[in-house]
């Protein structure tokens, strides 16, 4: 009797944004759907054995992109007989640079993302290089890959969205996802379908703009009229936004927030809500289309409506001609909101993107050290908020994933709070009503699950 042939395997390693992570689960569900064996990486990403290594990259910061041809790296030297893909925004961008790792055997832009499971199996197609994304929504229709479950089976995400037309300054990634487009309405609510009924009751909807959602259909739509859609079908039990802009956040959409809590069809309170930055003349620079005034009138009446709702916000700190007195701008701008978390990053010039060429560099030490002052200002904010909910009943969707840490049950409340439950038989995927009995860290909550 023959030896029994080895069964074909995959691996993706995946940096960035949900967006990212997204795409990357839609291509392993094809991979898998095709007979492909995925092997999950490990602790230290590429060191895995796959016959072949789906590398998807991120460029968003000179950081990210660094992360990228490592990870590349990393899977070669581990892995010197497997097929090495490497596709995402940093493939879009930079393809000749990803060449010059001999290695590499196929690059994979964002026009032809959606063909990797094809690539993967026929050794026959041409070599796959970037080019212009697609002008159609992508990847993959709703029947064949409806959802990212994003290595967390409890809360899939959905990409209704991708690319972006507004080019602020520092952004490389309208250069690397293109023009804005929306998937279909009805695409959308036959996806939310495929979801509901697969067993899942928390959808994160997502995009590169998710604000802009509809506007390019026709007819045209809006983001606003499709949650009603959404609401009104009672699709699924919560609608989660993954971010949204300042100018986005209208009053109709706070105010469907606010009238949908009930389930199913409840929208988390629940808002992320890019700052980039506190100061007039740089938010100015970045070509961010408001200032503080407008910022502040969005985060305070999402606050009125909905007291309980978590605000989170974007800060890049550094930008080029940031003086001492516009940092303290953004300081003493984010100490005046009703926030509830942050998240900090440093300025990183990206070749290409008008910021790339500007003056006035604020020197390195100096972003770090005002980078950490901002951290820790989120932190005390981060605190603040969960310490209100101490002693209170909330409602928490149980993952069906333990804790890495502390290996108890977790789940997540409607307004973005982590908390850690003790183990109870049977109740993963469940909405539970919990006693929140006190903090845990920084970052999560300890409750009890209520008889």
């Amino acid at each position: 009797m023959g030896k029994a042939r080895k069964k074909p395997s995959f691996s993706i390693i995946t940096l960035g944004c949900k967006v990212n992570q997204f795409e990357s689960e839609t291509i392993a569900q094809e991979l898998k759907l095709s007979g492909i064996q995925r092997i999950v990486k490990n602790k230290v990403p590429g060191n895995e054995k796959a016959d072949t290594f789906i590398i998807n990259t991120c460029t968003v910061t000179h950081k990210a992109a660094m992360q990228s041809r490592q990870a590349i790296r990393q899977a070669i030297r581990s892995n010197p007989d497997a097929t090495i893909i490497v596709t995402g925004c940093l493939a879009q961008t930079d393809p000749d640079g990803i060449r010059k790792i001999k290695e590499v055997h196929r690059i994979v832009g964002h026009a032809e993302k959606y063909r990797i499971p094809e690539i993967v199996q026929s050794i026959d197609l041409p070599v796959t290089t970037s080019g212009p994304a697609k002008k159609h929504f992508q990847p993959n229709p709703p029947d064949k890959a409806a959802f990212s479950p994003f290595g967390n089976k409890t809360r899939p995400f959905l990409k209704i969205q991708d690319g972006c037309n507004t080019f602020c300054s520092y952004c490389i990634v309208p250069y690397a996802r293109g023009r804005h487009r929306s998937m279909p309405v009805e695409d959308v609510l036959a996806s939310v379908r495929i979801i509901k009924e697969a067993g899942f009751h928390e959808l994160v909807l997502t995009g590169i703009h998710l604000g802009c959602y509809g506007t390019d259909l026709s007819p045209a739509s809006h983001l606003t009229e499709l949650l009603t859609v959404l609401r009104e079908q009672k699709a699924i039990d919560r609608i989660r936004l993954s971010s949204i802009e300042p100018l986005e956040v209208t009053d109709e959409l706070i105010d469907l927030v606010s009238a949908s809590f009930t389930r199913p069809g409840h929208m988390c309170h629940h808002f992320h809500v890019p700052m980039q930055n506190g100061d007039d003349t740089i938010l100015k620079r970045m070509n961010r289309p408001y200032g503080q005034k407008e910022y502040r009138n969005r985060i305070q009446a999402i606050h009125r409506a909905l007291p309980d709702a978590a605000i989170g916000a974007d800060v890049m700190i550094g930008f080029p001609g940031e003086t001492d007195q516009a940092y303290q701008n953004t300081l003493s701008f984010i100490k005046s909101l009703p926030l509830s978390y942050l998240h900090v990053f440093p300025f990183s010039p990206r070749k290409g993107t008008p910021a790339y060429t500007f003056p006035d560099r604020v020197p390195p030490d100096l972003v770090k050290e005002r980078s950490s002052e901002v951290r820790v200002l989120g932190n005390r904010k981060r605190m603040a908020f969960l310490e209100k909910h101490i002693h209170t009943e909330i409602e928490v969707l149980v993952e069906t994933t333990p804790d890495v840490k502390t290996g108890r049950l977790k789940g997540v409340t409607s307004n973005y709070i982590k908390v850690l439950l003790d183990k109870h038989e049977g109740i993963e995927n469940t909405f539970q009503k919990v006693l929140i009995q006190g903090l845990h860290d920084t970052q999560a909550l300890v409750g009890r699950v209520l008889p």
